[in-house]
């Protein structure tokens, strides 16, 4: 079995501004700095084997933020889990956004089925050259949500700054576990 933990990365300048950040490469702010820890501390209770990043700046950063609290460092950035680029958004506020696009279809924007299969692609390829493996990924909010939203055929929440979802592959198929750090699973009754 190899578990996943999908993991935003911390907060920037632009999220806190409401920007629509996409696959422009803002940095971390230093809230997102300290999220970052937060989730090192969260995802301490285990030992993991492998650290990868999106190759922004942001996920990056967080990903050696966590890795340094954890003792493991970032081996790769995958292309795959870059954020989805926005097109004319990037860069403007989401009431600006709805503003001039209230149907939410910006021009230029990378439509989310591929957002989904590449981050899709990025997973499945961790899961087969890692089998059984513990693996720590640090992307973006929407690369994610296509991600689980596409396992589970099921519209997910947004996800938080260096919000935790956790997965697991057993050879065959992907299970997603959390998202946000909360539980899926069905809990069994206690007599």
């Amino acid at each position: 079995m190899t578990y996943l933990a999908l993991i935003r990365h911390g907060e920037t300048e632009w999220n806190a501004q409401r920007r629509l950040q996409g696959s422009s490469d803002i940095p971390l702010n230093d809230t997102g700095r300290v999220q970052a820890r937060g989730a090192a501390d969260a995802l301490a209770g285990r030992t993991w084997d492998l650290l990868v990043s999106s190759p922004l700046s942001r996920a990056s950063e967080t990903a050696d933020i966590i890795g340094a609290q954890l003792g493991i460092e970032r081996s790769a950035a995958y292309r795959d889990l870059a954020e989805r680029h926005l097109g004319e958004a990037e860069g403007i506020t989401d009431y600006e956004a709805f503003d001039r696009w209230p149907h939410g279809r910006y021009p230029d924007i990378e439509p989310k089925p591929s957002v989904a299969r590449r981050g899709l692609r990025a997973i499945d390829d961790l899961a087969r050259r890692h089998p059984g493996s513990a693996i720590i990924a640090v992307t973006h909010g929407g690369v994610i949500r296509a991600v689980l939203d596409s396992i589970r055929s099921a519209r997910s929440p947004r996800i938080r700054n260096a919000g935790i979802s956790t997965l697991s592959h057993d050879g065959q198929r992907w299970t997603v576990h959390s998202i946000n750090g909360v539980d899926l699973m069905p809990r069994h009754a206690t007599s």
